[in-house]
């Protein structure tokens, strides 16, 4: 069954928030309010976030999901630079040796749609109940992120920087920013230094980066504390290697409360296989569960 999908303008980002047929108005489940964000070039309208979005309501309100305790909206709106909001299409680009390719500022630019992001999620978090049930209809009980790519990445951050969130789902992505960005300088003959790598950007990812926060401990000052996260990542992955998360992934500690699921798909590249959408269904089915 297609989801319905309705389009909000909150303070002028355009906001698609789409729901299960079944799921009316008039019910009193609570709700879980998952984010699913696109990858680099594309936009929340991309076939793949679509088909992505209609499987997560498959296994969460098809014949096999058993009972749900929640009901279940997903939003998506498109990254800062991309789609509705694209302002320079070159900014979106990576280093290369074809000057029309290029973009020199590739580390800052990829890194401030990410963090912008997740600023995005905390400003709708604050803002989407208001447009959605003006006349307080429903409860949104608890808030979840996914994405892929870029979106993968943006999902880490907004994980280790928004309390509200309790559920992640980061596909093909990466926390670790300096690790995965390097290996990328690198190959492209790019130095760790200025003026690619200015000294306040790197001053700002050594304190704020979910790689540098206190992801291996047992205690409130580690962020990922008690939440729920599925990783998704594809073994073949060249773009968003396994080894630049890896470290950090099987460092993760989330607590008896939380869940951490790992899965490095097999033959996978850099891309949201059919396999990767149907384990993100079967976590978000569980979460409506609880």
């Amino acid at each position: 069954m297609q989801p319905t999908k309705q389009t909000l303008p909150i303070g002028g980002l355009l906001v698609d928030v789409y729901s299960h047929p079944t799921s009316t108005s008039s019910s009193t489940n609570p709700i879980h309010a998952l984010f699913f964000l696109h990858g680099r070039f594309d936009s929340a309208q991309d076939q793949y976030i679509v088909d992505t979005i209609k499987v997560i309501f498959d296994e969460s309100y098809g014949s096999g999901a058993g009972e749900r305790k929640k009901d279940l909206i997903v939003i998506a709106f498109d990254h800062r630079n991309h789609g509705t909001r694209l302002v320079n299409q070159q900014r979106n680009f990576a280093w290369s040796k074809e000057p029309a390719e290029n973009n020199d500022q590739h580390a800052v630019d990829m890194y401030t749609i990410q963090t912008g992001t997740a600023q995005d999620v905390s400003f709708l978090i604050d803002h989407l109940p208001s447009s959605l049930y003006p006349s307080g209809e429903r409860t949104i009980v608890e808030w979840g992120m996914g994405g892929v790519s870029l979106g993968g990445h943006s999902t880490w951050i907004a994980l280790s920087r928004e309390p509200r969130l309790t559920l992640g789902i980061p596909i093909i992505g990466c926390p670790d920013y300096m690790k995965l960005i390097s290996r990328r300088a690198q190959s492209s003959n790019i130095p760790i230094s200025p003026p690619y790598f200015p000294t306040s950007f790197m001053t700002y990812v050594e304190r704020h980066d979910p790689a540098q926060l206190a992801y291996r401990t047992k205690d409130a000052s580690n962020p990922f504390f008690g939440k729920k996260v599925l990783v998704l990542s594809g073994k073949e992955d060249k773009l968003v290697p396994w080894v630049a998360s890896a470290e950090f992934v099987e460092g993760l500690e989330v607590g008896e409360g939380g869940i951490k699921r790992v899965v490095v798909e097999e033959g996978a590249g850099h891309e949201c296989t059919s396999g990767m959408r149907r384990e993100a269904g079967l976590f978000v089915r569980e979460w409506l569960r609880l």
